[in-house]
C-alpha cells in the first residue's frame, strides 16, 4: 500500500494533535509508578520504576518479570502491566512505603499441576499461569485491613489466605473468595 505525500502529512498532524491531546500530557505528567518487590522463596529484591513519562519502562518490567518468575523452575513470563498498577494502587491507599512481600508470581502449568497433585488448593486455570495473579503480603500492614483495601480497588480477583497471610490478586472479573 502506498501513501501519498498529503496523506502521509495529514496522519503526522494526527498524531501529533493526540500527543497534545489533554489524556496524552495528563499521562506525561502523571507520577511514576514504583515497586519495591522481595521474593519470600529467592529471596530476591527490587525496588523497580516501571512507569515514568507516560509509559511503561520495559527494562524495568523485565527487571520485575524476572524477580515474579516461576521460581521452581526459573520460568520468566511477561507478568500483566495493569496487575502491577493494581499493587502500585493498593500500596498507595495502605500508604505503604516498604517492600511487598511476593509469595508467588508466574506459575509455570508443570509447577500449577504438580501443586495441584500434591493437593494444594490451586486452581486448574489459574491466572498465575498467564502472570495475570500474584499473592502478596505488605509487611507490617494488617492482613485484614490489606484485604479490605484489595477488595475496594474493584480491579479483579481478591483471595483472603489468612492461615498463610497472603491475599492473591488477580486482573481477572471481580471477585471475591477466602
Amino acid at each position: 500500500m502506498s501513501v501519498s505525500r498529503r496523506q502521509l502529512l495529514k496522519f503526522s498532524s494526527i498524531a501529533a494533535l493526540t500527543s497534545l491531546s489533554p489524556l496524552a500530557l495528563a499521562n506525561k505528567q502523571a507520577p511514576a509508578r514504583s515497586l519495591a518487590l522481595r521474593n519470600l522463596h529467592t529471596g530476591e529484591a527490587t525496588n523497580a520504576t516501571y512507569w515514568a513519562d507516560g509509559q511503561y519502562q520495559m527494562d524495568e518490567l523485565s527487571q520485575l518479570n524476572r524477580l515474579l518468575r516461576d521460581h521452581r523452575n526459573d520460568q520468566v513470563t511477561q507478568m500483566d502491566p495493569l496487575l502491577l498498577d493494581d499493587i502500585h494502587r493498593l500500596q498507595a491507599r495502605m500508604n505503604h512505603s516498604g517492600e511487598i512481600h511476593i509469595i508467588s508470581g508466574y506459575r509455570s502449568p508443570e509447577s500449577n499441576e504438580k501443586l495441584r497433585k500434591m493437593g494444594h488448593n490451586v486452581a486448574k486455570k489459574s491466572f498465575h499461569l498467564q502472570g495475570r495473579a500474584i499473592d502478596l503480603r505488605l509487611p507490617k500492614q494488617a492482613l485484614p485491613e490489606v484485604h479490605r483495601a484489595a477488595l475496594n480497588l474493584r480491579a479483579g480477583g481478591v483471595g483472603y489466605y489468612p492461615r498463610s497471610n497472603f491475599i492473591h490478586l488477580d486482573t481477572g472479573r471481580v471477585r471475591r473468595w477466602g
